[in-house]
């Protein structure tokens, strides 16, 4: 894959029927989750092209996105631009945060620890950079849908990145945040429908009725949790 594939890909995602409707829902819930960010200091792990740190940059947060790919910070920079918005934009990895302890008061992890071989420590790095209160925003990728079906079978069959992802569950998530010593607030879920572009476009509109039941059969699970002011942890709250 060239420099330049991987920016033109998440393009033509966002230009596809399924991916217009499905970013949507994503980046729709990671912003409920993260409430309001003005004036917060926000970190963005592995921003990709940018959608998450352009979106906390536009509601008034001051904002650093960091990722490994050239290319990606390339795109997420031109994108800023075009949005007319100030990010700030590293290169960098979430097992080695380039940050100082307690930097960030929301960090957003969306797609991310579905990639990362020691997940754990990467949530313990995250947790390190966030000030005491700060809240962890994680997007992942859903066990139990026809997402994790299809992409599994798109890797047996030579798809190199889904051959490597790790789906989870809404238990495994969060016992990985609990694990790091974060106080989980919320875990739900989003994309309920079959990673087909007609049926998107017909059943996102119903997506928040399997939501507020279930987490089964979710392709995007998203969590929020708190890096704790004082000792001890508090329980799920929602």
């Amino acid at each position: 894959m060239t420099e330049a594939a991987l920016p033109a890909m998440y393009a033509r995602w966002r230009a596809s029927r399924l991916g217009e409707v499905t970013e949507r829902l994503e980046r729709d819930l990671v912003l409920e989750l993260a409430g309001p960010l003005a004036g917060a200091r926000v970190l963005d792990v592995g921003c990709g092209d940018g959608t998450h740190a352009i979106d906390a940059a536009a509601r008034g947060g001051r904002v650093v996105g960091i990722d490994a790919d050239p290319s990606m910070l390339q795109a997420a920079r031109r994108r800023a631009r075009e949005r007319g918005v100030a990010v700030e934009l590293r290169d960098g990895r979430v097992e080695r945060l380039p940050s100082a302890d307690a930097s960030f008061d929301v960090v957003f992890a969306v797609t991310v620890l579905c990639f990362v071989a020691d997940a754990a420590g990467a949530v313990r790095e995250i947790a390190r950079v966030l000030a005491p209160g700060g809240r962890l925003i994680v997007g992942d990728l859903g066990r139990f849908s026809t997402w994790a079906v299809w992409r599994r079978l798109r890797g047996w069959l030579g798809a190199t990145t889904w051959r490597r992802a790790r789906f989870r569950s809404a238990d495994e998530l969060r016992a990985l945040l609990r694990g790091a010593g974060l106080a989980v607030e919320r875990v739900t879920g989003a994309v309920y429908y079959p990673p087909v572009g007609a049926a998107a476009q017909v059943l996102a509109r119903l997506d928040a009725m399997p939501a507020a039941a279930t987490t089964f059969g979710a392709a995007f699970l998203a969590a929020a949790a708190r890096k704790p002011r004082l000792s001890g942890i508090q329980g799920e709250t929602s």
